[in-house]
């Protein structure tokens, strides 16, 4: 048998050697994982109507509607003791860019020079381009960098909305409109409708237009997108308002207006969602959700709370506790388990070192880092241990604040208030209500929590006296 050569032999056979070179490139050089962080403001624990535990029926809203963080939580890991890194905004801000505790910056005792030296610590977008340049890196949303002033840019970012604070969504204090800020007086300007309530549309089109461009050009990306909701003041869309005043009300939500502000970010969030999928990207993306701290207590709008808005978790924003620093948190991508939920506690400053590791950056972390990587949980079915420098989390406060602290480690969580020298120890794993003080029965317990607290913050330098700022 004779075998015919055509004149374009040779040439099919250099095709195909090219392509199996191509293939064999792109496995040894896989592409860089994409990476989108939606940090909300003020969320609580139960703010969704996903549970944020699968196996507690109370740990989730009894009024709000959140079909897209549901969407979101079924796609992914629920992290049912996922922690804030400080019950207020500014500081788990700070945390999250760098995966310090607040101890290490926002309360420290030279406040002033360390607010110099903040400038120049590891974050998030330093560390990605140090693991591959190409890496194209935004931060949308709110910044609130208050006490220090360091621009997105400053800190590594390529893109960003720069110096924004609460009242660049509408703040408290302001409401913003058309890059306009206008006064209010309580019940005049808010709860109020808006096209665009607190910038959620908005800033979910320029982040979706960054995601589409950084795709088309082939380009790995980091973005977070920060929202203003669901902050104070309560802006909202009138098909949303319309649509909780004439559902049934909760026992612990029931204010229409402010369920009509959480959803709106939830289609905000949906939109991201949707982003993702039409441009092809969601095996190759991983998305991180989870809130600055707890929820507020009350709001200022509505009859008087009978069930804690919290509930079942104790306290709310700016409390050292569960109602304070535990929140939603979501971990999604690829390798990751959908509809999987991991009991394993983790926090905010966890997310540079993960980050950092699923980029492909394998120079040892520095040893400053509080946070540790999230992989061995989230790609081992939830189960697994998070390796960090110290065995435990820290939560603190001082300077501007109340000075108090709570430590986690293990099931046991101790806080204590500086300005007494008081403490409470509580066994999570049996009360997350926190309602049982152990700190009687256990004094041993507490001394050893005490000390390694306390020698964190000595170490940490850290301010534990409230001072004037």
């Amino acid at each position: 048998m004779k075998l015919i050569f055509s004149q374009t032999y040779p040439f099919r056979i250099g095709l195909i050697i090219l392509f199996s070179c191509i293939s064999i490139c792109n496995a040894q050089n896989p592409k860089k994982p994409n990476f989108i962080v939606i940090l909300t403001d003020d969320q609580s624990w139960v703010g969704t109507s996903f549970l944020a535990d699968p196996k507690d029926s109370r740990s989730k809203s009894d009024y709000y509607q959140t079909p897209n963080m549901k969407r979101l939580a079924e796609s992914g890991m629920r992290m049912t003791n996922g922690y804030a890194p400080a019950p207020f905004c500014s500081p788990t801000r700070k945390s999250i860019l760098t995966g310090l505790t607040p101890a290490k910056h926002e309360y420290q005792k030279d406040r002033e020079n360390w607010t110099k030296a903040f400038r120049k610590q590891l974050t998030i977008p330093k560390i990605l381009k140090m693991a591959d340049p190409s890496y194209v890196t935004a931060h949308f949303g709110k910044w609130d960098a208050r006490y220090d002033n360091f621009t997105p840019e400053e800190m590594g970012y390529d893109y960003s909305d720069g110096l924004t604070s609460n009242n660049t969504g509408g703040g408290k204090k302001t409401i913003n409109k058309n890059g306009h800020d206008f006064p209010f007086k309580m019940g005049e300007a808010w709860p109020k409708a808006y096209d665009d309530p607190k910038l959620i549309f908005s800033l979910t089109q320029r982040s979706n237009d960054f995601i589409e461009e950084q795709t088309n050009k082939n380009k790995p990306f980091f973005i977070q997108i920060s929202h203003y909701a669901v902050h104070l003041a309560i802006t909202f869309s009138e098909k949303k308002f319309k649509k909780y005043s004439i559902l049934e009300k909760g026992q612990k939500h029931f204010v229409p207006e402010f369920a009509a502000m959480t959803e709106d970010m939830d289609k905000g969030i949906g939109m991201i969602l949707d982003k993702v999928e039409s441009l092809g990207i969601a095996d190759n993306t991983y998305i991180i959700f989870l809130s600055d701290n707890g929820g507020r207590t009350s709001i200022p709008i509505g009859p008087e709370q009978q069930v804690a808005r919290n509930f079942p978790l104790r306290g709310g924003k700016g409390s050292m506790y569960e109602g304070g620093l535990r929140v939603p948190f979501i971990f999604s991508g690829p390798g990751v388990s959908q509809n999987t939920y991991s009991d394993v506690p983790v926090t905010g400053l966890d997310i540079l070192p993960t980050l950092a590791r699923l980029a492909g950056y394998v120079d040892p972390l520095p040893r400053v880092l509080d946070g540790g990587n999230l992989q061995s949980i989230v790609h081992n079915g939830g189960f697994g241990t998070v390796e960090r420098n110290s065995p435990f989390l820290i939560f603190h406060q001082a300077a501007n604040r109340k000075p108090i602290s709570a430590i986690r480690w293990g099931n046991y969580k101790l806080v204590k208030d500086w300005r007494f020298n008081k403490f409470e120890l509580f066994d999570l794993s049996k009360d997350i209500e926190e309602k049982n003080d152990l700190s009687i029965e256990m004094p041993e317990l507490v001394e050893k929590l005490n000390d390694a607290l306390t020698r964190f913050l000595d170490e940490a330098n850290a301010e534990t006296k409230q001072t004037e700022t």
